[in-house]
C-alpha cells in the first residue's frame, strides 16, 4: 500500500495539513456563517409562527366565548318564546273548555227539559187513552159507561199511586 510507504510519509503530512488548514479556513469564512445563518432564520420562522399560532389560537377563544354567549341568549329566548307560546295556549285552551263546558251544561237543561215536556206530553196522552180504555172495558164488563170524568178520575189515582 502505497499510503503507509514510509519514504512519501512527510510529503503525505505536508499536504494533509495544507489542505486541513484550506478546508478549515472555507468552512470557517464560507460554509459556516451560511449554515448558521440558515439555522438562524429558519429558527426565526418557527418563533414568528408560533407566536402567529398563539394569537390565532386567542382570538379562536375568544371568537368561540362570543359564540358560546350568543348560543346561550338565543337559548334562553327561545326558552322565553316556548314558555309565552305555551302560557298562551294554556289560558285559550281553558277558555275554550269554559265556552264548551257553559255550551253542553246550556244543551243538558235544554235536552232536560225537552225530555221533561215530552214525558208530559206522553203520559197526557197515555191518561187519555188509559181514560178511554178504562170506559171502554168498564162497559164492556158492567154494561154501563162510566163518564169521562170518573174513568179519568180514577186513571189519575191510579198514576199517582204509581208515580
Amino acid at each position: 500500500m502505497p499510503q503507509l510507504d514510509i519514504s512519501t510519509y512527510p510529503s503525505q503530512v505536508f499536504w494533509l495539513v495544507i489542505m486541513f488548514g484550506a478546508l478549515f479556513l472555507v468552512m470557517w469564512r464560507v460554509a459556516g456563517p451560511r449554515i448558521s445563518g440558515a439555522l438562524e432564520a429558519r429558527q426565526k420562522r418557527i418563533d414568528d409562527n408560533l407566536g402567529r399560532a398563539e394569537e390565532l389560537k386567542k382570538e379562536a377563544e375568544t371568537a368561540l366565548a362570543a359564540y358560546e354567549a350568543s348560543l346561550a341568549e338565543a337559548r334562553s329566548e327561545a326558552q322565553g318564546a316556548i314558555a309565552a307560546a305555551n302560557a298562551e295556549l294554556l289560558a285559550e285552551t281553558q277558555a275554550r273548555d269554559a265556552e264548551l263546558a257553559d255550551a253542553m251544561k246550556k244543551r243538558v237543561t235544554e235536552s232536560e227539559a225537552n225530555i221533561s215536556a215530552a214525558m208530559d206530553d206522553a203520559i197526557a196522552k197515555i191518561r187519555d187513552v188509559a181514560a178511554e180504555v178504562t170506559v171502554a172495558a168498564a162497559e164492556r164488563l158492567t154494561g154501563e159507561a162510566p163518564s169521562a170524568d170518573d174513568a179519568g178520575a180514577a186513571v189519575d189515582a191510579a198514576i199517582k199511586a204509581r208515580g
